[in-house]
Order: C-alpha cells, then structure tokens, then sequence
C-alpha cells in the first residue's frame, strides 16, 4: 500500500500534520471502524490546529475566505482576485 502525505499550508507545522496523521489513520482503522469511538489524537490535533491558525494568520488569509460558499455560484468560475502589496484586492 502507497501512502501520500501532503504538507500542511505551513512549512513549520507540517511534522505535526504528518504526526497527526498517522496517530488518526492508526485510530481509525483500528479502533473506529471496531466501535470505538474515544478519540486518542484530540490533543495532536490541537496542537496541529494551533499551528496551522498561525500559518494562515502569517499567510495573511483571511478566515472569511475559507468559510465562503461559492460552489454553484458565479464566485465558482471567477478566478481569485490578485491582492496588491497593502493587502487590498
């Protein structure tokens, strides 16, 4: 079996990711799908979401971005707007 990671959205959080991935499919595959349900990767996962939060604040993403709803819209087939260097669009 071939397995492909892919990197998180920041460089320095991409350990954690890999971290995280593994524990969750080890826990999935062994323990979810036989029932049960006590999640052992809670505390991996924060760790992993921290990180990542501050990547995209770094990134300067705005999280409005992320949560839109554009699938079925016209926003669908536009292209992202290119932002200028003082971060307006």
């Amino acid at each position: 079996m071939v397995v492909i990671n892919m990197n998180s959205i920041g460089e320095e959080c991409n350990k954690l990711k890999h971290e995280y991935d593994t524990c969750f499919n080890k826990w999935f595959a062994e323990k979810f799908l036989k029932g049960e349900s006590n999640d052992e990767c809670v505390s991996l996962f924060k760790k992993y979401q921290d990180c990542v939060k501050k990547a995209i604040e770094a990134q300067k993403i705005d999280l409005w971005e992320l949560e839109k709803d554009v699938l079925g819209t016209e926003q669908e087939q536009k292209p992202n707007p290119k932002k200028r260097s003082d971060g307006k669009t």
